[in-house]
């Protein structure tokens, strides 16, 4: 999962990995039909989680979770954060959370839900380890980190967030405007008053269209006359990954598996395997694939792992273990 990003982004932020949330509806879970909404969790009193006085800070089940995240987030952003009691650094990031959340003022909700608790939850997610903060915005996860973050990082991730879907959902303007600039909501008037770069504006056009190619050109375009231009480059290399995951069948990670020496297998398998969650397998696979091809085959393996490493932050574990594990191979 990728860190907080401390760079404003003009492109909605993405997750790689689709997300059926639909599949956590209230009642769905046997364990939540035994425990009633409640739940049992490990509270000490069968009581679930605790209660709050707060609009803005919800404990979450997934018998709450369709109504709590999936629905509120067609409104304003819903960051999931994943917890749990034994969890040491959960209780340093919760808080911190917490604070943010309530000083927000309803442009974003915190839905706080414990592991042990409802375990479909972050099965669904894919979680491999606490904390996990998961923003969640329309139906579907956008962007997430693991791990205790600062809080000057929180901060600028959560303005970012805001920014990049501040014309998606309605709600994120009608609390700043409530809360009669508050910290964020001013930031987000002075990012209004600033004047669009048409380039990207064209280029997010066709991201929301779903015309990948188009968005392609046309961050290629603005490359070509600022090609040290780091946001082109970063939503140029997103753009071209969701355009090849789209074109991906399910069958491509047997395929891959079935034949270790085709290079285009081995390269649709680690897309696949990135957007259903698992870097890990996708770097793994194409460092094997670097290991035993040769030739260009050998180059484009590696080519294409360089360019998954982009679609995350340079300082994720997952990411600089791969990265050793490439340098080993090749020298």
């Amino acid at each position: 999962m990728s860190r907080p990003n401390p760079q404003k982004t003009r492109q909605t932020p993405t997750l790689t990995g689709a997300v059926d949330l639909s599949t956590l509806k209230a009642g769905a879970d046997p364990e939540v039909r035994r425990a009633g909404p409640g739940g049992t969790g490990p509270h000490g009193d069968g009581a679930g989680a605790p209660s709050r006085d707060s609009a803005w800070v919800l404990d979450v089940t997934a018998h709450s979770f369709q109504t709590d995240v999936v629905d509120r987030s067609m409104q304003v952003p819903v960051l999931v954060d994943l917890w749990a009691t034994w969890c040491d650094p959960c209780k340093q990031l919760s808080p911190v959370l917490e604070r943010l959340a309530e000083a927000a003022g309803g442009a974003w909700v915190l839905a706080k839900i414990d592991v042990d608790a409802n375990p479909r939850i972050a099965e669904l997610f894919g979680v491999q380890s606490i904390p996990t903060v998961i923003a969640v915005a329309a139906g579907q996860p956008v962007d997430a980190f693991a791990g205790v973050q600062p809080e000057p990082q929180l901060r600028q991730w959560i303005t970012s967030l805001l920014d990049a879907l501040r014309d998606q959902l309605p709600g994120i303007r009608v609390a700043e405007r409530a809360a009669g600039g508050a910290a964020m909501g001013t930031a987000a008037e002075q990012l209004e008053a600033e004047p669009e770069d048409p380039r990207f504006t064209a280029a997010e056009a066709a991201v929301t269209a779903g015309d990948y190619a188009a968005a392609a050109a046309a961050y290629q375009q603005i490359l070509d006359i600022e090609p040290a231009n780091v946001q082109a480059r970063a939503a140029l290399i997103q753009v071209r990954f969701l355009a090849r995951v789209e074109a991906v069948d399910a069958s491509a990670v047997a395929r891959a598996d079935a034949a270790p020496d085709d290079v285009d297998a081995q390269l649709a398998a680690a897309d696949a395997e990135v957007a259903a969650g698992a870097p890990e397998r996708a770097f793994e696979r194409l460092v094997g694939a670097v290991r035993r091809l040769t030739g260009n085959d050998c180059d484009r393996a590696r080519a294409h792992l360089v360019e998954l490493f982009e679609l995350f932050a340079p300082d994720d574990p997952r990411v600089t273990s791969a990265r050793r594990a490439l340098a080993r191979v090749l020298f």
